[in-house]
């Protein structure tokens, strides 16, 4: 096989690899960047497969970056210690294993077997359970022919110390009825990089004097020693009658679990008031008992209207939690990952990731989207954006809201005269929207990937994730500064006018079949942004081939696919069933030399 790994840094070893090097084991290559929340779940994935065949399979992630910034091998040595990996990562900022490969979506799976053949592909999320069964159905085979000879593959990443904080990922202020209960402390950091709460005097930022959750992964409830999150975020403290009647002050996006969390800081305990710890897939139920229902990757939340709302990073919709009445439900969004507006039923989002309630216009969200890179709001039922253009265009530009740019921000703030304060993630920098002038401007730059801000007694705090730090900056003047724009490193996808044939494939897994009991086993969605590039094979059928036109007036834009395949196990009285699926944002240019055929893969050789 010619395809190579190419890229400029390697880590967890230190010398370049080869597919070569890999021969004799299978080769998993899992295709991620650092901000796709979807690759983060296929993280959580690939554990038990690296555990249960680690005499057998070496994973390699290949991080193939979006944003400008993720192709600092820096970004990517954070973003490893942020999520835990612990195999091997290539850093690939020129996309060249990406197309040596034929990738066309984070994340992407590909198996490499003993012998150094492509036996498997697998795009999106779901495929844990395939992977294993290929690798179960194949390893005598491998092992009678003398190919597969097991071992360990050495492993070794430097020693990480992250002193007090570990990739802080959140913050609240903790209000003056409550810092009783935290020895006085006035800010709860969500350490989320070690998967717990630290509570923090703004007199003192790196002396916690309280914590919340044992310092490692799990999902326990209990004792505040006791209790487990995974990775949480956002945090928000209840009005005084409120709690009393709930029984709780505090409650936690624990975001990694797929839960929401509740902490009674009079009997220091957290419990769990929704979620299951599975994941939301698609046709799972989007109403009823907060703890029936699954969730997917909760990123944010905030209280308006006496409802929790929560930005469900993980399939791109805004919902709500009745704390009074224990159920949940989808407020806007439709799971389609883009920008658009309009009522909240239709309207699109796309890792949300940031949720605020406003202070100063009754009914008023305010959303940051992280992946279209916008700041956008919720307000009578219609979701508008204010700042921001969509999934592949981004920087860092200051001056009218609407020409404006942002580079994957996570958090933000409103100050008491209305203007937004946003955690410009990969800009490293604080930006200031401000609605009466409809301006965007710079407050800080030279941070160390802010990924949230709150003020504090006319002063503001921020949580700088791979800085391992929270810092105070003084409110200043707004000044212009002059930036940059962006568009993604990603290769567009060349298409010509007219005619193109759309094809998913979907290959069941070793010892599966296609499940057909209760009704279709597939489900294709395709939409486009502009609009008016499809002339024609946009909307949702079960079929996983289409037609579509091409509008030849349109000379570039992207191509929405989501896709859906249900399998089950195939000898067996009790069948476990799994879902596997993958939503494409596809670059495209149009020209009559492109091709007539876009072919994309949710599973297959």
């Amino acid at each position: 096989m010619s395809k190579e790994l190419i890229g400029d840094t390697w880590f967890g070893t230190d010398r370049k690899l080869s597919v070569g090097d890999f021969k004799g084991r299978y080769l998993l290559l899992d295709f991620w960047t650092l901000c796709c929340v979807n690759c983060h779940h296929v993280l959580a994935e690939l554990r038990p497969l690296e555990e249960k065949f680690s005499e057998v399979l070496t994973v390699v992630g290949i991080h193939s970056p979006k944003f400008e910034h993720e192709k600092d091998p820096e970004a990517v040595r954070a973003a490893i210690s942020r999520h835990g990996i612990d195999h091997l990562v290539l850093n690939d900022p020129n996309m060249s294993t990406w197309e040596a490969f034929g990738v066309r979506a984070w994340p992407t799976l590909v198996l490499i077997d003993p012998a150094g053949e492509i036996i498997g592909t697998f795009s999106g999320e779901g495929h844990g359970h395939a992977i294993d069964a290929l690798i179960s159905s194949t390893t005598q085979t491998y092992q009678d022919s003398g190919l597969l000879i097991p071992g360990q593959f050495e492993v070794s990443f430097e020693d990480y110390e992250p002193g007090v904080f570990n990739q802080p990922g959140k913050l609240s202020v903790i209000p003056e009825g409550y810092r009783s209960y935290f020895q006085g402390a006035d800010l709860l950091v969500s350490n989320s990089g070690s998967h717990n709460l630290h509570a923090v005097s703004s007199e003192a930022l790196s002396e916690p004097v309280m914590t919340i959750g044992r310092s490692s992964r799990g999902s326990a409830d209990g004792d505040f020693a006791q209790a487990e999150f995974s990775e949480p975020y956002g945090t928000v403290f209840l009005e005084p009658e409120l709690a009393e009647a709930l029984g709780y002050e505090l409650i936690v996006a624990d975001t990694a679990n797929h839960l929401i969390r509740a902490v009674s800081l009079r009997s220091q305990r957290v419990s769990t008031i929704a979620g299951t710890t599975l994941q939301w897939m698609q046709n799972d139920e989007t109403s009823g008992a907060a703890l029936e229902i699954n969730l997917s990757t909760p990123w944010d939340i905030t209280v308006s209207e006496g409802l929790l709302l929560i930005a469900m990073a993980g399939e791109h919709r805004i919902w709500t939690l009745d704390l009074q009445g224990a159920t949940v439900q989808v407020l806007a969004g439709t799971t389609n990952e883009g920008l658009q507006d309009g009522p909240f039923e239709t309207a699109w989002f796309a890792q949300s990731s940031g949720l605020l309630a406003s202070k100063t216009t009754n009914g008023l969200v305010w959303v940051i989207d992280a992946e279209t890179s916008s700041l956008r709001k919720l307000q009578d039922g219609v979701v508008t954006t204010l700042v921001g253009k969509g999934l592949f265009e981004f920087g860092h530009l200051d001056g009218n809201a609407g020409e404006a740019l942002l580079q994957h921000p996570l958090g933000l703030t409103e100050l008491p005269n209305g203007q937004v304060v946003i955690a410009d993630s990969y800009n490293a920098s604080l930006r200031v929207f401000d609605p009466a002038t409809n301006k965007v401007a710079t407050l800080a730059r030279d941070l160390s990937e802010p990924s949230d801000v709150v003020m504090l007694d006319g002063d503001l705090y921020i949580a700088e994730a791979s800085g391992n730090r929270i810092s105070k900056l003084p409110i200043a003047a707004a000044q212009l500064v002059v930036g940059e724009s962006f568009i993604t490193a990603r290769p567009a996808s060349i298409l010509k006018p007219g005619l193109v044939d759309l094809e998913v494939v979907f290959v069941p897994p070793p010892g599966q079949k296609i499940d057909l009991r209760y009704g279709p086993a597939t489900y294709l969605d395709v939409s486009s942004t502009p609009p008016e590039l499809l002339l024609s094979g946009a909307g949702s059928a079960s079929e996983l081939t289409r037609i579509i036109e091409i509008n030849p007036e349109v000379q570039d834009g992207v191509i929405h696919v989501a896709a859906k395949g249900a399998s089950c196990d195939s000898n067996s009285e009790h069948a476990t069933c799994h879902i596997h699926q993958q939503d494409w944002g596809i670059p495209v240019k149009i020209t009559e030399a492109g091709e007539g055929i876009l072919r994309l893969s949710l599973s297959g050789n």
